[in-house]
């Protein structure tokens, strides 16, 4: 993995408690794993999503 670097980021405590129960109960090893995760399962979603809406059929064309 590349070098990493650390940003900062304010969640509320309801995300911080649901993170800590996964590190507790062995699921991630720290916060931050638990962090990475979900940005990588987003960024796949969302990037999905807009190839997806690059190739559809555009409106004007009669399917």
């Amino acid at each position: 993995m590349s070098r990493m670097r650390i940003i900062s980021v304010q969640l509320p405590q309801g995300l911080i408690n649901a993170m800590d129960q996964l590190v507790k109960k062995g699921v991630y090893p720290n916060r931050s794993e638990v962090i990475r995760e979900a940005i990588r399962e987003l960024l796949k979603k969302e990037l999905y999503r807009l190839e997806t809406e690059e190739r559809s059929t555009p409106d004007y064309i009669i399917k």
